[in-house]
């Protein structure tokens, strides 16, 4: 495992006729900071403990508990969505201490961590629910320093390709941890209790791995010629003496700068499109939840759907980041939403076959590869780093507030109309969103060459 933190100059990638870098062997060698793949296995440490929770918790909710789907709504709207209110605090936190975006995110790893075993002690919907809020705070407390880590230790033309690999890395825990779910489930006669005391001791493992081998957050410095992604997903070059330095000294961060990020109109435009979308999309537990009804899936194997999911994500992370550096971040992201749509239309057809599972859930894996990662990517390129934490975790903020309002409202449909008229309400929802986002999307100027400066100097300048 590589661990040391690379902050030094790298020098610039030669550009081709479109516009594109197109980086050197060393570039390429050097292209994923050390600090990138050492938060890499934090997170799959860290999500093998928290997906065995999540694959067990729709049916230990709804079969064990006997919770309706409003009553799941709920919970599974706490579970997602109670992170809303503390991505800001821990955005604000990790930035004003300047090199705190370790702490503050190891402080959220270790409040997850603690919450596994209190759920061997919750038996009603309140105190798991309690619970779901005491973990989705500590995700919320470590998601935003996790990112700007990210963010601030990858060149802007290799940043999605960076979130794509850390993102990447995240999803093979989620592969392993349903798989552990269900050996765990299987061998157990107390299976849930079991897997709930397992996941435990695999979160400290992960809170281990992020104290002693991620380094302390740091500002990345930028070379004199390099690629600057723009926020739609373009490149433009601008000679070094006509940038922005990168120690914006105006720029402080205090809870009002942070706020006052919302005028810069590219980030609010992708922060109000990631609201509208998030509105449609229904948690991964209802979507579950909608394929074991359609296909009768036996509870036992249950645990064993969010494997697909996972598997398309691990499988598409990197090369979806890649050509989101490539062809435009806002291209793949809204793609990803198209994908999306597509699973949804095909749970709502009548189609009956042994592909359908594998079909949806790979549909489900690739909106999580184009979206993601992404949207922090380009997120990231309309913040500066002395706010990075804070001004992802406002994009945050607004997307798990919408996904809370689409769990209790697609559960609330559920309840009073059935699975298959909440999902078509949903699918048109997402429909509308998307064409919305589309609408409203970031745009980007145009392309500048890497000789442009060159070419428009007068005779004699050096």
């Amino acid at each position: 495992m590589y661990v040391a933190d690379s902050r030094a100059s790298t020098p610039s990638a030669p550009a081709s006729a479109d516009g594109a870098a197109r980086p050197s062997a060393g570039r390429r060698r050097a292209a994923i900071a050390p600090t990138v793949l050492a938060l890499g296995t934090v997170s799959l440490v860290t999500d093998v403990s928290s997906e065995m929770v999540t694959a067990v918790l729709p049916l230990y909710l709804v079969a064990g508990l006997g919770l309706s789907p409003l009553g799941f709504g709920l919970l599974d709207g706490i579970y997602n969505g109670f992170s809303a209110v503390v991505r800001l605090a821990g955005g604000h936190l990790a930035d004003r201490g300047g090199g705190r975006h370790k702490w503050v995110a190891g402080l959220g790893y270790g409040i997850s961590a603690l919450c596994k075993p209190l759920l061997l002690l919750a038996h009603t919907l309140t105190p798991i629910g309690l619970v779901l809020a005491a973990d989705r705070t500590g995700k919320g407390l470590r998601t935003a320093p996790r990112d700007a880590l990210i963010s601030l230790s990858s060149t802007p033309e290799t940043r999605g390709r960076a979130f794509g690999v850390h993102r990447a890395m995240d999803t093979a825990g989620a592969l392993l941890g349903p798989l552990v779910a269900f050996v765990i489930l299987r061998a157990t006669v107390d299976g849930y209790d079991a897997v709930f005391t397992v996941s435990f001791c695999v979160a400290l493992a992960g809170v281990l791995v992020l104290v002693l081998f991620v380094p302390n957050g740091g500002r990345t410095a930028q070379p004199r010629d390099s690629r600057v992604a723009e926020p739609g997903g373009g490149h433009a070059v601008e000679p070094a003496d006509r940038r922005t330095p990168a120690p914006e000294g105006d720029a402080r961060p205090t809870l009002r700068a942070a706020l006052a990020l919302l005028r810069r109109r590219e980030l609010r435009r992708i922060t109000v499109c990631a609201l509208l979308l998030g509105l449609a999309t229904v948690s991964d537990s209802f979507v579950y939840l909608l394929l074991q009804r359609r296909l009768g899936v036996p509870d036992r194997w249950f645990a064993l759907l969010p494997l697909g999911t996972a598997a398309a994500f691990l499988v598409l992370a990197v090369p979806l980041g890649r050509l989101a550096d490539r062809v435009g971040r806002w291209r793949i992201f809204l793609a990803g939403h198209g994908a999306l749509l597509a699973a949804y239309a095909l749970l709502l057809t009548s189609w009956h076959s042994a592909a359908l599972p594998y079909a949806v859930l790979a549909l489900h894996g690739g909106f999580y590869a184009a979206t993601d990662g992404v949207l922090m990517a380009a997120a990231s390129d309309s913040v500066p780093e002395a706010l990075r934490s804070s001004g992802l975790a406002l994009v945050q903020t607004g997307q798990a507030l919408a996904r809370f309002v689409c769990s209790l409202g697609f559960g609330a449909l559920w309840t009073v109309w059935g699975d298959r008229s909440a999902l078509l309400v949903s699918t048109a929802a997402l429909a509308v969103c998307a064409v919305s986002a589309l609408t409203l999307r970031p745009q980007a100027p145009a392309v500048r060459h890497p000789d442009a400066a060159a070419t428009n100097r007068p005779e004699g300048t050096a």
